[in-house]
């Protein structure tokens, strides 16, 4: 079972690059599942019914999010009605949707996906993230051998420390959040394909998607200022992973990187 998992999608900016690439790799590279953190993927925070469908058709199987997912008020009833849209799990569970999810991948094959949110520099505090990855796992384990961990955090450190708290549990633990890609993909030793972080898909000439004037400007005055998403040089940074269907172990893990030529498609939010 082949897998692309993709890093936070920015604006309209990183929907394109998803518009494009993703059917076209589903063809070209034999891939039965693909996954996108959403969670800034309307207007550069939040997502929307619209936003997510929009997604959807352009090959996206599942999305996983993080603490921005509750920026754009139409996201808590989309969360409570489709299942394929997760936020972290461990949130209240008065918090609207679920936090894991499986789904039958038109090839056939049951995969289990999980979201969970970091606590170390992360607002708000929620449960821990590894006794609900933990309980959420083993659940989903009577289910799939194959399953999936987004873990969305800033702190690197925790990111990589449920990497080993899951290996040989789970198929793939990769993080999110911070934007920046991270060159550390390997496979653990008991059978987990791990990534501290995939990146962001939107643009890189920009400060983490925003437009860099307006970023300067804040930290120069120390005054909120409004930021924009970005425009220039959008590309889509993901993760690829072969996962045996019997196991639920990782064989093969790479980072994969394809850029938009944003000269000729308009990126602009609408």
């Amino acid at each position: 079972m082949k897998a692309l998992l993709i890093g936070d999608v920015i604006g309209r900016p990183g929907r394109v690059a998803v518009e494009r690439f993703v059917i076209r790799l589903r063809e070209e590279l034999g891939l039965d599942f693909v996954l996108v953190n959403c969670e800034n993927a309307a207007g550069g925070a939040g997502v929307t019914p619209t936003v997510a469908d929009e997604l959807f058709r352009s090959g996206v199987d599942v999305l996983s999010s993080g603490n921005h997912v509750w920026r754009k008020k139409e996201a808590l009833d989309l969360l409570k009605l489709d299942h394929r849209v997760l936020r972290p799990a461990n949130y209240p569970e008065m918090a609207p949707g679920s936090g894991a999810t499986v789904i039958t991948t038109l090839s056939g094959h049951k995969v289990g996906v999980l979201n969970v949110q970091g606590r170390v520099f992360m607002d708000p505090v929620v449960a821990c993230p590894f006794r609900t990855a933990e309980r959420e796992v083993e659940r989903l384990r009577l289910t799939t051998s194959m399953i999936i961990v987004d873990m969305h955090a800033e702190a690197t450190s925790e990111k990589v420390a449920l990497g080993w708290f899951l290996d040989g549990k789970v198929s793939c633990v990769f993080g999110t959040h911070t934007h920046i890609p991270t060159a550390d993909e390997r496979l653990l030793p008991k059978g987990t394909a791990f990534l501290t972080d995939v990146g962001m898909t939107g643009p890189y000439d920009s400060v983490i998607g925003r437009q860099t004037e307006q970023i300067l400007e804040r930290f120069l005055s120390g005054i909120p200022v409004k930021s924009e998403v970005a425009q220039g040089n959008v590309q889509l940074h993901g993760l690829l992973v072969d996962i045996d269907p019997v196991s639920g172990h990782a064989t093969h893990v790479e980072r994969l990187t394809r850029v938009l030529d944003d000269a000729v498609v308009d990126v602009r939010e609408h």
